[in-house]
This record gives C-alpha cells, structure tokens and sequence, in this order.
C-alpha cells in the first residue's frame, strides 16, 4: 500500500514546496515568448550590486485597458525581483497620496488625459502612466506609454507594452553603470550652434557623457588632438559647413579603426528655410565637405540632389491672407520636408513618430566585404530627385499636384542607413599613414551612421530659448526627431545589444465579442462548475482509496 501511495506522496509535497514558496517555475507558452526575458536583460539585472526602488505611478482607479499595462508591468518587476532581490518595486496612486501635478511634472512626467464615462457622465481622468527608478543617489523617469501619434488607443497600448522590458532594462543599465560612457561632439567645422544643437546635448546627456571637442589650435584637428579623441567612444558631426582637411580625415577615420562609433548628420547642398522665408526664393547649390572618399570607402555615397517627396512631406505655416489687417495662416505640404516613416521592424526606428528632414539629399550604399547595410529611412515611391544647382520656391507648395504631373516621380531615396561589420581604412595603401602614430588598417567589429541632413538633429528657437528636439513651433507638431536620434546613440554605443529589444512582437489576440454575447451564460456556468469540479474529483478519488485502504 505505501508503494502504491508513494506518487501522490511525492506530489503533495511538490504542490506543499510550492505553497510555501521555496520551490517555483513558470512555463512560458505564449507564441512569441513575451513572459520570457532576454539573455541580455537577465544580464543587466543580475549585475545591479546595490538596492534599487521602482515606483510605478499607475495605481488607482483608470480604464481597463491600462489596468492590463499595470499587470503586465506588475509581472516584469516580479521577474526581475525573483532574478535579483536588490530590486523592489510598489504602485503608488499619485491621488490617494496627494502628490501634486506640478511636482510629478518636475520629474519628468507628463500627464495622459483620458474620458471617462460613468452613468451617463463624462469626466476626465488624468493619470501619469510612469515609473521612477532609484539607484544609489540618481534616478530617471521612465514611461510606460509609448507617444506615438497615428495610432490607434488599442495599439498603442500593444506597443507599449512590446516596449517594457527595453524600457526598464536600458534605464537599469544606464543607472548602474560603473561607467558612463563619452560622446564628442565636433565644433570646428562651423557646425550647429549650442542654442541649436541643445536639444540634442540634453537628450544625449541622460544617458551618457557628451561634450565638444575642441581642437588645441582652436582651427583644426591635428594629432596633438588624438588623445582626447581617443578618449570618446562615438564621435557626432552635425552639419559641418567647412570642408575636412586630409590630417581630419585620417583622425576620424582612426578613430574608427580602433573601435569608435560614428554619427554622421552632413548635409551635401546648401539649402536654408530662412533665407527663402525672407527672400521667396532661393538657389541650392552642392557643398563640398570633403567627405566623399572616406564615405565612399565605408560603403556609402551622399549625393548632392534634393529629394523632393511629392507623397510623405511635412507641413509649413504661410500668410494665406489677411482679414481686417490682421494675417491669416494656413498650414501647407512642403515637398522639401519629408518625413521618415518607417516601414521595417528595424530597432532603431521603430515604434516612433515621424521624422522630420529639411533639405535632405539621398544616400546610396555600395557593397563592402564584412559590411552589412541597414536603411533606416527613405522616401516615398512618389520622389522627385532635383540636380544641383537648382531654384527653389516657396510657390512649389501651391503645385504639389500639377508638379507630379511635370515631373516624373523615381523609386525611393534613402535618408539615413546603418553600417556594421569590420571596417577597411581608408588611408590603408596612402603615403598620408606614415604621419599617424600606430596605425590600424583594419577595425573590429564596429557601427555607424549615416544621415544626409544635418538640420535633423536641429532644435527650433523661440524668443531666445530653444525648444525641444523635433518640436515645430508654427505648426505644434511634436516629430520624432529626439527619439530617433536617442535611439541612433543607443545602438551605436549599446555592447549588449538590449536595442533589439524594441523588435519584440506582441500580437493582440482580441476577443469575438458576437460570439461573447451569444455564448455568455454557457461560459458563466463553465467557469462556476468547473472549479468545483477540480475539487470534487480528487476528493472522490482520495476517499474511495482511503475507504478500500481502511476494508
């Protein structure tokens, strides 16, 4: 008899071991694994050495549907309390412990204004969807719901969701890192101003050290500049205006050999909305950087000829008239503005607003042993590609149409593309080598970008303050200039590849609500009697084995 009851011994204690907590797992059984963690995130959490708190602002009374965002950000701060129990987490409702709007918008977070309809009456609701994480004496807002406009509420909330895990992850890691890592920002090529590249330095300098750098001569890198260079692990150039010296070139280029990141945002014609806000019209013509042989050998090619996007465009505010003195705005497609819509699962551009680029010309890439090419984004099949030196008008905006009709649209021009592999120099077999200290004719495995426009990484300025990355002032439109740019510095510089994280799927399984309805009380009476059930059977089963044991 005590063989026979041997397995339901053993399974009584498996089921007691569980009830007390000491023995635990989880069977992941969804399709797309989205209640697994990956390699990389289990990695950035078991190497958190010190306590760190998570406070999660969604608690309270909100819409069911971000009652499903709290739970499944509820699920994944249990994950990564069971790997490592430095981290603990609670949900706060900002109303049941007064704090006040100003003080959450002080850290960081804006709120989401939902309505809410309850017998009969509309209200609003207003809720701040984010978490705050604390770590040794720092801490960062992070926010839960992606701002993505275009979108549906039912698929924002999915990617949302689909972003959670990179969220947390990258903020965790960028937190306990021993070591911020460094960004150099090149200023003596007449790039951006400060007042117009802020935006940018303030989103760069949440997660890393950035700077300028500043040639010793205050007119041109020289090798007296290499070890401060060296010193940097990614290199910005933002719209350079004065061509490289050959001496520049081979510094950046290795720089690149010995394992720095590049972000190239160069602009190959001359092309101002100022001047043709003032003057109507205005002539673009090629800029020669200099850049065209080092580029080349990377594998890509600027091309100096605007893209003129006759499909994709952002739109511009002009005078349309004028009622008793007083002008009259309208807001019109601009043909020279298009805008980056993403159409790949590509990390990098994923999961973001629209694009803004001014003037941009078009990218060609060409193929390099060990170099495999990513496009981030290109223009619509409607493009019209214009040779330099042209005319441009203000008039253009009026004739989009009969434009289309003049002119033959072309395919699709490329705006900015990844690089990865192992990079060749492009001063491997030139007399110019000699002059550098420890050359490097080859890299290891390394990353780059490529953006032909150097206005995209430019913030607007009103009244002397700049406003924020990829914000229109005249038309209030909010492009995702930042996050693309945030995102771009992301994967250059992230080693544990958490970027890959944002190509997570997470498919939205919805509900057959003709069928709810018509099979409601079948389904009410399943889940009442079967839970019974479960009970009853192995109760009728343990007491005709104790009744036979007893006979």
């Amino acid at each position: 008899m005590a063989k026979k009851n041997l397995p339901f011994l053993i399974l009584l204690f498996v089921v007691l071991l569980g009830a007390f907590g000491i023995f635990r797992f989880r069977l992941d059984l969804t399709q797309e694994k989205r209640y697994t963690l990956s390699d990389a995130t289990v990695k950035v959490i078991e190497n958190i050495r010190k306590p760190m708190q998570v406070e999660v602002y969604l608690d309270g009374e909100f819409p069911a549907s971000f009652r499903q965002l709290q739970g499944e950000t509820r699920f994944l701060l249990e994950e990564f309390r069971r790997i490592n129990p430095n981290i603990d987490f609670k949900f706060i409702d900002p109303i049941k412990e007064k704090i006040s709007q100003d003080t959450l918008m002080a850290m960081g977070m804006q709120p989401s204004r939902l309505s809410d309809v309850k017998d009969g009456k509309v209200s609003e609701i207003v809720l701040f969807p984010y978490a705050v994480i604390k770590y040794r004496n720092s801490g960062i807002s992070v926010p839960l719901i992606v701002q993505q406009s275009g979108i549906s509420s039912d698929e924002q909330l999915t990617r949302s969701m689909e972003n959670l895990e990179y969220n947390f992850a990258s903020s965790m890691k960028t937190l306990s890192a021993v070591r911020r890592k460094n960004i150099g920002v090149l200023v003596n090529q007449d790039e951006l101003r400060p007042d117009e590249f802020r935006g940018f330095m303030d989103m760069a300098l949440e997660n890393y050290n950035a700077g300028p750098i500043i040639p010793k001569n205050q007119k041109e890198l020289t090798l007296a500049d290499i070890p401060v260079i060296n010193n940097m692990d990614a290199l910005v150039v933002a719209k350079p205006r004065k061509a490289f010296t050959e001496t520049e070139k081979l510094i950046l280029d290795q720089f690149v050999m010995k394992g720095g990141r590049m972000l190239w945002m160069v602009d190959a014609v001359n092309a101002e909305m100022d001047t043709l806000f003032q003057s109507k019209k205005i002539t673009a013509y090629p800029i020669d950087l200099n850049l065209s042989d080092l580029l080349f050998n990377y594998g890509v090619r600027v091309n100096p000829g605007l893209v003129k996007d006759l499909q994709k465009a952002a739109t511009i505010r002009l005078v349309s008239g004028e009622v008793a003195g007083n002008p009259q705005y309208s807001s019109f497609l601009w043909p020279y503005y298009p805008l980056g819509i993403a159409d790949n699962n590509n990390p990098v551009t994923r999961n973001i607003n629209p694009v803004e680029f001014q003037f941009p010309t078009s990218i060609d890439t060409l193929r390099r042993p060990g170099i495999r090419q990513n496009v981030l984004f290109e223009s619509s099949s409607r493009t019209i590609l214009k040779t330099v030196p042209t005319q441009i008008s203000l008039n253009e905006i009026v004739n989009i149409d009969s434009l289309a009709m003049m002119e033959q649209p072309s395919a699709p021009r490329i705006f900015a593309v990844s690089l990865e592999g192992k990079f060749k120099s492009a001063y491997a077999s030139r007399i110019e080598k000699s002059s550098y200290p420890n050359f490097k004719a080859a890299s290891p495995d390394n990353k780059m970008i490529v953006i032909a426009d150097g206005d995209v990484g430019r913030n607007q300025i009103m009244k002397g303050q700049p406003m924020p990355l990829g914000y229109d002032i005249l038309t209030n439109q909010q492009y995702g200039n930042e996050q693309f740019l945030r995102n771009a510095l992301d994967y250059l510089l992230d080693d544990s590849n958490l970027i890959a994280l944002r190509n997570r799927n997470i498919e939205s399984r919805l509900l057959d609500r003709q069928r709810i309805d018509e099979e409601k009380s079948k389904w009410q009476w399943l889940n009442l009697l079967l839970p019974l059930l479960l009970v009853a059977i192995p109760a009728g089963v343990f007491y005709v084995l104790r009744k036979k044991k007893s006979a």
